[in-house]
């Protein structure tokens, strides 16, 4: 059975975290790891356990790969295959099958330059898949908190004077190197931070016009990497062709991030001729990277609302970043977009406010009815969206978003708008319903209630649910077992459901 030892997404193979050198899981004393042949540096992705005689279509590349041998009769063909598959490393478990790891493992691993390591009898390979998860969460922990660092630090300088240069100086020193904002033609504008070589400063001119705005179908960023400096280029919005460059001597996981913050202050900063209503909204959202509340910015983001908020997540399973993000806010027509974290599993986040109506219809009391926003489905993406809301309510508004996306994904549909509660559900008074609801579920904690909701709107469906709330499907029957039991009812029930749908509504 060829199993790995923590699952990931199907979607995208992609790390969980930075890579996480060899050197540290060897430091484990308590592993009792030993390196026996191939070389000291590697770079660990992924743990991978393994008895087949060539794993190879299993492999990702970047694996630890942990194995007795059970089925290791070519030592030469196996090494050869994993390196072709991309292992970073091999983990050998020495008993029951063998007494040492073989000799003609140990030279094919040499040849081939694959780590080989040791791992004792005592030293169960579930252990050590747990320290390697261990270290690449303690490693994510130290990259989120190196990016909320870096954006505090973006954010503050672009609040200065003289916003520009300073956002490109805190860029230049959080990633080390060197920040360039170039003309479509190559002329430098601004720049900070030591100057890489000629030839990569040559480099990074030639990889700015790739990205320049000067001709229909040019790429948003590119990167390349000239010796041991990496080189990146981003396009900025504002139709004047501008482009931040970087030269840097390293590449970690969140740089991308950190960039990515900085093109959307840099736009915002050097579009020029901004209208009142654009330079105000540009100042909300550098005070909201500030810190400061919503309540706070919202004179400066216009009227009280209507306000539409939109989940959104590539269908590909793939992370969008800022720029990509930003492409979907402007065709969205806002430019009030949050690219989102690692851990939003990869939802952009979008502010649309409302644009007005013509004739729109009257209800029997003369106020207009709450009405769904007009939000296309667009290519590659899987859209949640809200009914308009005023800003004080936007915090309620996300929430829906989120469901909705959830839902949408879950039935495989472009587009979910949560709906306004119509029908025999708007004749009670909202007052008297939330406080049925509150009473009704009370019993229910709020993951039990939020997959209650979830299984209820998808007809019971044990997979959907699962899908929707990224959970297996035995634990969503769990907590519904565990819902009817709390609330005492039997959910097979149509007028039981009913009733606690629209509990789950109103609450």
């Amino acid at each position: 059975m060829d199993e790995p030892s923590m699952p990931t997404p199907a979607s995208a193979p992609q790390p969980p975290a930075p890579p996480i050198p060899l050197t540290e899981l060897l430091a484990r004393e308590d592993l009792g790891l030993r390196r026996i042949a191939g070389p000291a540096d590697a770079d660990l992705l992924w743990v991978h356990t393994s008895e087949m005689a060539d794993p190879y279509p299993y492999l990702l590349g970047g694996e630890l790969l942990l194995s007795a041998g059970v089925l290791l009769t070519d030592p030469d063909r196996y090494v050869a295959r994993l390196v072709e598959a991309g292992a970073a490393a091999l983990g050998f478990g020495v008993r029951p099958v063998y007494e040492a790891v073989p000799e003609a493992l140990v030279e094919a691993c040499d040849r081939y330059g694959l780590p080989l390591l040791e791992v004792p009898p005592e030293t169960p390979f579930t252990t050590i898949a747990r320290a390697v998860w261990r270290l690449m969460a303690e490693a994510r922990h130290r990259e989120l908190r190196r990016v909320t660092r870096a954006q505090q630090a973006l954010a503050t300088a672009a609040a200065r004077p003289d916003p520009v240069p300073a956002v490109l100086h805190q860029l230049a020193t959080q990633l080390s190197g060197r920040a360039v904002l170039l003309t479509a033609r190559s002329e430098e504008v601004h720049a900070a931070g030591r100057r890489p070589p000629p030839e990569a400063s040559a480099a990074l001119a030639r990889l700015a016009r790739v990205v320049a705005r000067e001709r229909p179908g040019s790429p948003a960023s590119a990167t390349d990497t000239h010796g041991d400096t990496h080189l990146a280029a981003y396009a900025l919005g504002g139709g004047e062709g501008l482009v931040l460059s970087l030269a840097t001597r390293g590449r970690e996981p969140g740089d991308h991030t950190v960039a990515g913050i900085a093109v959307v202050l840099l736009s915002l900063l050097a579009a020029p001729h901004q209208g009142a209503d654009a330079a105000d909204r540009s100042a909300a959202l550098v005070r909201l990277l500030l810190g400061a509340t919503p309540a706070e910015v919202a004179p400066l983001l216009g009227p009280d609302g209507p306000w539409t908020v939109i989940h959104a997540r590539r269908i590909d399973g793939t992370t969008a970043d800022a720029l990509t993000a930003g492409a979907l806010g402007a065709s969205l027509g806002s430019a009030l977009v949050d690219a989102g974290r690692e851990d939003d599993h990869g939802t952009v986040r979008v502010l649309l406010p409302a644009t007005a109506r013509e004739a729109p219809p009257q209800g029997d009391d003369g106020e207009e009815p709450p009405q769904p926003p007009t939000v296309p489905p667009h290519p590659g993406w899987t859209l949640g969206v809200s009914t308009p809301t005023p800003l004080s309510a936007l915090a309620a508004a996300d929430t829906r978003a989120a469901r909705a996306l959830a839902h949408a994904e879950a039935t495989r549909t472009p587009l979910k708008v949560d709906a306004p509660v119509t029908g025999l559900a708007a004749l009670i008074p909202p007052d008297q319903a939330a406080a049925h609801a509150r009473t009704l579920l009370a019993p229910l904690t709020p993951p039990l209630a939020d997959t209650l909701r979830c299984w209820l709107s998808l007809h019971g469906s044990w997979d959907r649910t699962a899908v929707a709330l990224s959970v297996h499907r035995n634990t969503v029957r769990q907590r519904i077992g565990r819902c009817a039991e709390l609330l005492d009812v039997d959910l097979n029930d149509m007028d039981v459901r009913t009733e606690l749908w629209f509990a789950l509504r109103r609450e």
